[in-house]
């Protein structure tokens, strides 16, 4: 069973993303911080990243930065969760390293997709 890692500091959203990742089958872990996604990611490293963009602490970029800097995870999938649609943010996180970008609110199954398109190319 994959294992997917949410970071987001809104519970809410935690909440759903982590419901909606079971449901597809997926054993989910969750992060509020970067601090808290960067710990996980070097415990037990997870499949799949959904990465919020604005966290408190270090962002989701600094976090994407970090993982693309560190050869154990330079190729770990990572989708950047933004509740900015803007066009320059969308560029940054895709030349810093993201895999995909999802700007909220998403379509719950478009997102479920993505994730198992992005785990099948990297199986």
């Amino acid at each position: 069973m994959a294992k997917v890692l949410v970071v987001d500091d809104e519970p809410n959203i935690v909440l759903s993303l982590e419901f909606l990742m079971q449901q597809a089958g997926f054993d989910v872990e969750t992060a509020e911080d970067g601090e808290g996604a960067l710990a996980k990611v070097e415990q037990s490293p997870p499949d799949l990243i959904l990465l919020d963009i604005s966290l408190p602490g270090i962002s989701g970029f600094d976090v994407l930065e970090q993982l693309r800097q560190d050869a154990r995870h330079a190729r770990l999938p990572i989708i950047m969760l933004t509740a900015h649609g803007r066009e320059v943010e969308r560029e940054k996180g895709l030349a810093l390293g993201a895999d995909d970008y999802v700007t909220k609110p998403f379509s719950t199954q478009a997102l479920v997709e993505k994730v198992k398109n992005l785990l099948a190319e990297d199986a």
